[in-house]
Parts: structure tokens; C-alpha cells; sequence
């Protein structure tokens, strides 16, 4: 069945369209959710309610041409996982990791003593893993602008935020994520031995 008739076959309710839809798009959807939550329960509830958001507004596509049911529906998921984890606010209480030090000349490269992990060699798990652990601030601005590829300008309209603060987020969300990956390795290799 096409995307076009499937949504068509979605909004008369039947049953078995709507299953196939479930299953059409619950891979790609779940593993978006999982970038943008802190865990897997997080990423199966905004899955869950992602799905019911979707079926609430079917009939709202319009095929014009310029963009495909499958592309519609995608963005229409991304945004709503996204406002649910803006609307998260219990999770914001987490300080930034990054540290002031006390230099006379001060240098504000977060990189600049950092070794640059190579994230061709690191394993989806831990990648995922290290993604999870940001704080939800910087988890949205560096999937958006490094996964979705929206520029800084485009991510501070979508989180209603400034730009200076989407950027800044973004330095963060580079550091901690290095960070993490780090760490996260160093642990698997401890596991490893044990």
C-alpha cells in the first residue's frame, strides 16, 4: 500500500491500515525519540504519544509536491518529541559541566586541551548512550543542528530561545558529549575485563 492511500485507509479508521502505519514507521520513529530522551522509557512514551499525535492530524497533509508523506510525517514527529522534551522542566535542574579555570590568560576553547574522539569508532550503544546523558538543552540543539542539519538560527525559532543561547548550548553540548563518549568507553573497557 502507498504512504498516500495508507493515510487515506487511516482516516476511514481501519484497523489493519493503522497497524501497518504502527509498523511502518515505528522503527524510524522510536530511534528518533531515543536521540532526543535521556533513556529508553522516555523514548517509548514520547514514541507512544508521537504516534496518537500523528494519527490526530492525518487528515491536516496535503501532498504539494514539494514534500513527501514520509518527509511530513517525520517532521510532524520531530517537532512534537521535541516540545515534549521542552516541556520537561523537572529535567532542567542539571548544572553545566563546564568548569571555570582560574588562568590569567583565559581561554574559552572548550577544546583546546581536549583530545577529539573519533566518532567513526565509536559504537552506536555508547554514542546513543553519551547523547542521553546531556542535559535536554543541549540534547535538542545538538540533535537538531548535527542529526536534523537546521542551522543555529532556524533551532532558536524552533525552542523559542535566543541565538546566542542556542549556540552556547550547542559549544556545551560538544564538550559534554566528548565527555561522555569518554567516559561511557572507558567504563565498557572496565566491564570488559572484569
Amino acid at each position: 500500500m502507498q504512504d498516500s492511500d495508507l493515510i487515506m485507509a487511516c482516516l476511514k479508521n481501519d484497523k489493519t491500515a493503522k497497524e501497518e502505519f504502527f509498523k511502518t514507521y515505528f522503527g524510524k520513529f522510536s530511534a528518533l525519540a531515543l536521540r532526543y530522551s535521556k533513556n529508553k522509557e522516555q523514548s517509548l512514551e514520547i514514541t507512544n504519544k508521537g504516534f496518537a499525535h500523528l494519527f490526530s492530524i492525518l487528515n491536516k497533509f496535503k501532498s504539494n509536491g514539494t514534500i513527501n508523506v514520509d518527509q511530513w510525517l517525520r517532521q510532524e514527529f520531530l517537532f512534537f518529541a521535541v516540545n515534549q522534551i521542552r516541556n520537561i522542566r523537572s529535567e532542567y535542574y542539571v548544572a553545566s559541566t563546564v568548569r571555570v579555570n582560574d588562568l590569567a590568560e583565559k581561554s574559552y576553547d572548550l577544546f583546546m586541551d581536549a583530545e577529539l574522539t573519533d566518532f567513526k569508532s565509536i559504537s552506536f550503544d555508547i554514542l546513543v548512550k553519551s547523547l542521553q546523558q546531556l542535559v535536554p538543552s543541549q540534547r535538542l540543539v545538538f540533535n537538531l543542528h548535527i542529526v536534523e542539519n537546521y542551522d543555529l538560527i532556524k533551532i532558536a525559532e524552533i525552542l523559542e530561545a535566543s541565538e546566542q543561547t542556542v549556540k552556547s548550548n550547542f559549544e556545551k553540548a560538544r564538550f559534554n558529549l566528548q565527555k561522555n563518549i569518554d567516559k561511557n568507553n572507558k567504563s565498557q573497557k572496565n566491564e570488559q575485563f572484569v
